[in-house]
């Protein structure tokens, strides 16, 4: 018998992955406004309270489209790429124009963006959160480290470090029945894995979980931005 067919689907089913409050819903992790369609088949879902899973929609939606203008320079859906976010920033006026005070110049002319921070951190928190239970089990207490920059904002140290896998030995083993514990068995529930790395969307999402001591949450959302996210 594979170890997929022990009991992991059981384990998601004890509480809201974001709060603990009852279930009553389930949602992708990540977001499917993160990916571009046609989506990858069987994306990871965790168990979520509907309260949850509604009210982080809008924040999600911020940080898609602030990824895309970023990337593209622009906050005019005519000069952006992903569809989705196109068709956001349509239906979506006022989110096109709190996007555009985002951008500033700098002394030298450049373009920069200066997003609203506290809306990117809850998102990034709420993907750890998602991806901490989904592999290993849930993270409800508000994490000791949740660090995020683009990539272009790192030396090439950081980005080393970033991409390395931690050296220190796990101090335990997965729970039987984990994602993480079937990943160890070199079976993957879904996604790929590469260099340590879940790949959900090649070039458009990937994290990593890993828990020595600490549960170390690991993303990398368009190539461009990154974020780690510990709870000792």
């Amino acid at each position: 018998m594979g170890t997929h067919n022990l009991f992991h689907d059981r384990r998601l089913k004890g509480g809201c992955s974001y709060c603990g409050s009852k279930p009553d819903t389930s949602d992708h992790v990540p977001s499917k406004i993160l990916l571009d369609d046609p989506l990858p088949l069987d994306l990871p879902v965790v168990p979520a309270c509907s309260a949850c899973n509604s009210g982080f929609s809008w924040d999600e939606e911020y940080l898609a489209c602030l990824l895309e203008c970023t990337l593209c320079g622009t906050a005019s859906p005519s000069g952006l790429r992903r569809n989705k976010v196109r068709r956001s920033l349509k239906k979506n006026p006022a989110l096109a124009k709190r996007l555009l005070r985002c951008m500033r110049a700098d002394d030298a002319g450049r373009l920069i963006w200066q997003p609203e921070m506290d809306r990117v951190r809850n998102i990034m928190v709420k993907l750890a959160r998602g991806h901490a239970a989904y592999e290993l089990y849930s993270q409800l207490d508000e994490p000791d480290e949740v660090g995020f920059a683009p990539f272009l904002a790192m030396s090439d140290d950081e980005k080393i470090a970033f991409h390395s896998a931690r050296q220190v030995a796990p101090q335990a083993w997965p729970e039987i029945g984990s994602h993480a514990f079937q990943r160890a068995f070199g079976e993957p529930p879904d996604a790929y894995q590469r260099g340590g790395w879940i790949v959900v969307q090649p070039g458009r999402y990937r994290y990593s979980v890993e828990e020595t001591g600490s549960v170390f949450v690991r993303m990398v959302l368009s190539e461009y931005l990154f974020c780690t996210v510990r709870w000792d």
